[in-house]
Formats: structure tokens, sequence, C-alpha cells
């Protein structure tokens, strides 16, 4: 990967997710991170210590009390190198730890993630509660995937990208806000806007584009367009009806065999925490020893 933010110096207070998911993109990237933890460290250790290790790869990481004067004298040393500040808390938060003047001496470009922004800016939330508001979720199922933090990691990163191009056009006390509830309403337009709402276009309304159980587990298909669904009729059929009882019929090594064979987008649907690189490859490389059962067809 190239380096596009090698001598670029990241100080991040944030823990949870949000932060971390985008400190790990910006390292990834090429910057120096330097991540500061309270003394009792992040709470995703705890929760996801796998996970958490994968996000500080590569990062230096460090313990601070910032309410005991050597700590905060420590911290302060350490924000001096900085090109950017990357916090993840309620603006309250930030502001009792008296960090702006000391960020406009350095020049330092602040990038905040925060729940709300405006009048609800101090509303406590996690992710949950920004999807909750925005109608991506299927009650009462807890949503398998953190949407809007991961969707506002991203966007601290392209916000990180956008700080560190003002600096370069001599602008000074740079700050980037990234609200969490924006990410959530962003990621719900597929629901607002009548496209992956049940019962809609990619809801449930295409037979083609569905997910079905085989004779040992789940496909996901997603053939949308007109060769693929003629494709997937001329293979397995048409109907709703059609495609249940085919996909019945076999295994779902074979479904996915079949897929790479005939080019359609067709895909095993892996169980939750299975679904990891070494499982992607095992499944290419088991469907890989059955593909010649289908060439020439």
């Amino acid at each position: 990967m190239s380096s596009p933010l090698a001598g670029v110096v990241i100080v991040t207070l944030a823990i949870n997710l949000p932060g971390p998911v985008a400190a790990s993109r910006l390292a990834m990237l090429g910057a120096k991170v330097i991540k500061v933890e309270p003394p009792q460290g992040d709470p995703l250790q705890g929760a996801a210590p796998s996970w958490y290790s994968e996000l500080v790869t590569g990062q230096e990481v460090i313990r601070l009390d910032l309410k005991d004067p050597a700590g905060r004298s420590g911290f302060l040393a350490t924000l001096a190198q900085a090109d950017v500040l990357l916090t993840a808390m309620r603006p309250s938060a930030f502001a009792r730890l008296r960090l702006l003047a000391d960020l406009q001496f350095h020049n330092t470009a602040l990038v905040e993630i925060v729940g709300h922004d405006g009048p609800l800016a101090e509303q406590p939330g996690h992710d949950l509660t920004y999807q909750a508001a925005h109608g991506t979720l299927l009650p009462p199922a807890l949503p398998l995937v953190p949407v809007a933090d991961l969707l506002g990691a991203e966007r601290a990163v392209s916000a990180t990208f956008a700080a560190l191009r003002q600096r370069d056009h001599g602008a000074r006390n740079v700050h980037e806000r990234v609200s969490l509830d924006d990410a959530a309403h962003s990621a719900a337009a597929g629901v607002r806007h009548g496209l992956t709402s049940p019962g809609s276009v990619l809801g449930g309304a295409t037979p083609s584009y569905g997910i079905y159980e085989t004779a040992d587990g789940y496909i996901a298909v997603a053939a949308l367009e007109p060769h693929f669904v003629n494709r997937l009729s001329a293979l397995v059929g048409r109907t709703r009806d059609e495609l249940a009882h085919g996909f019945a019929a076999r295994t779902t090594e074979y479904w996915t065999a079949l897929g790479l064979a005939h080019d359609l987008p067709l895909a095993a649907v892996a169980r939750p925490g299975v679904g990891t690189p070494d499982a992607r490859q095992g499944v290419a490389a088991a469907t890989g020893r059955h593909t010649s059962h289908f060439t020439g067809h």
C-alpha cells in the first residue's frame, strides 16, 4: 500500500470503536499514530481483545491520566508533535480537557467524532441508538454490523485528509467534526428511499436477489442484471418457488462452485463470527476442487 500520510503524526484520544477504526486506517495510510488511553485502558480491549489488537497494530499506545498534572504534562509533550488530534467524546467532555489553546499554539488540527451535532450534541448514544433513530433495525434483533460507527470512522478518515489539506493551504485552527448520527442517517438512505426496506426491490420483492436455504446451509443470490437473471433462470429457476426448490436440492458448496463456473453472483452465507479471511480462503479452495464439474456448459 502507498503511504500518502508518511510523515504525518496523529495523536488520538479516541476509545471504543469509531475512533480506533479511523486511527487504524490512518496508520495503514502511513501516518504515525500515537494512541493515548486512560489509565484503565480502552474498553474495546476487554469487549473484543482480538479486534483491539488488530486496530492498534503499528501504533504507539500509551496510558496517561490527563487529570493528573504529570499525566497532562506528558500528554502535552506528545501533542506538541502532532499534526492532528483525533477525539471521540461529547463536546463538554472535550471542553473540560482545556486543550484548544495548545492546539492553536502548535497549529494542530482537531478532528472530533461526536454522537450528535447541534442542539443534541450532549445527548448520549451508541451505534444501536443511532441506527434505531434512522430505521435500519428489524426489532427485536440486534445489528450484526455497527454501521454508524464504521461509516463514522471512514468519515473521520476523510475529515483528517480535509484538515491536513486546509493546513497545507495555510489555514490555522482547523476543526473538523464528524457526527455518528449523520452517518447513520446516510447509511439509512436505502431504507428511506424504498430500495432496501422490507418488501422493496432489494428487500425481498425480487426473487433473484435474496437468501435461499440449501441442503446444508444458505446461499446469497444477487442476480439483478438481465444477463444474470437469465443465466440463473436457465440453471436454477426464475420464480421464488423454483429457486427455493432448486437451491434446497444441493449443498452450499455445489452452488458456490456453480456461481464461479458460470459467472453468477452467488456466495455462501457464513455464520456470524465465521466470515473471516481464512474462512473465505477455505471456501475458495473447496470450490476450486469442484469447478471442473461445470466447465464447458
